[in-house]
């Protein structure tokens, strides 16, 4: 845990800028994770989306759980289930364009609190995607271009509570899994943990920090970085006290984006490994074969979309 990369977004202004974009540049290479302090986002304003967030789900979420489990019979599990997770979920989609109108229950201090945390959070995901560029020696702006498509990105925040669970060990709060889309910023609860990701074969805690924004890569960036960065396994482990809040916010490609390799790593790439290109794809259709194959491993999917493919990379 002590290890986990926890970058201060403030120390890019001064002296230490230079040390602070290695450390990210080590976290996307080797971790696939890390967790933003000093972001930009007033404590405030996240104070204000948790209190919002959890009295939702006490006034119009929690007891629709209960009911569920109970119409499953999930209180008395014997064995390991393995085709549904112990959490309560709604989606907000913000761009191209928001539902948070049409969603039902939500009071409209909630929707408008949600529409600015929104808002803050799509400017810190593209100067995040800059910062990747300018690890990565891309031109500014390729990420969030590449992922522009014709109508703009994907961005959407799915918002969940993980309730106490009696048998943890028998659920999971979320089965393991990669994210399929491009960047995810989370804000999450600071005094319920349960969030693990994947790394070197162990199962390590993502630490719960008040006012933090957790980052994790996904496939989409895997893809283009050609195996640079890497999207990884994560899970959510259910507990036996407490409820666990997540908001999770997916800063994906357009519908109709066009994901590849950048060239510029390919051939860098070529150069110094001789290394396998990953495949060439409209994001919708990853997301049409990851739906169906979410808890499975990425690597099968990326062999599936490289089977697709019309129009392969060649290295010259």
């Amino acid at each position: 845990m002590e290890n986990f990369p926890i970058i201060n977004l403030e120390k890019l202004n001064g002296a230490e800028r230079a040390a602070t974009m290695e450390k990210i540049n080590d976290a996307c290479e080797n971790w696939g994770f890390f967790e933003l302090v000093n972001h930009g986002i007033p404590h405030e304003v996240m104070d204000s989306v948790e209190k919002l967030t959890k009295g939702h789900y006490k006034k119009c979420m929690e007891q629709r759980f209960k009911e569920l489990v109970a119409k499953k019979g999930l209180e008395g599990v014997e064995v390991e289930v393995t085709d549904m997770d112990w959490e309560s979920t709604f989606f907000l989609r913000h761009l191209p364009s928001s539902n948070i109108s049409e969603i039902p229950d939500l009071d409209d201090v909630y929707r408008e609190v949600m529409r600015d945390f929104a808002k803050r959070l799509e400017k810190l995901a593209e100067e995040l995607l800059d910062l990747l560029c300018e690890n990565l020696g891309l031109e500014k702006s390729y990420l969030k271009n590449t992922f522009y498509g014709s109508k703009g990105p994907n961005f959407g925040t799915k918002a969940s509570n993980y309730p106490p669970c009696p048998k943890p060990d028998l659920i999971k709060g979320l089965r393991a899994h990669t994210d399929a889309g491009g960047l995810i910023l989370l804000f999450q609860d600071d005094k319920v943990s349960g969030l693990q990701l994947l790394k070197d074969g162990q199962w390590i805690d993502v630490p719960p920090m008040r006012h933090s924004i957790v980052v994790n890569l996904g496939d989409q960036l895997e893809v283009i970085t050609n195996g640079k960065y890497k999207s990884v396994m994560h899970r959510v482990i259910a507990q036996k006290d407490g409820t666990r809040m997540s908001l999770a916010s997916f800063y994906n490609p357009g519908n109709d984006a066009l994901i590849y390799p950048a060239p510029a790593l390919v051939h860098k790439e070529a150069e110094e490994h001789n290394k396998q290109v990953y495949p060439k794809f409209v994001f919708d259709d990853y997301m049409k074969l990851y739906a169906n194959l979410k808890f499975q491993a990425k690597e099968p999917r990326f062999e599936a979309m490289k089977a697709m493919e019309s129009d392969p990379i060649e290295i010259a």
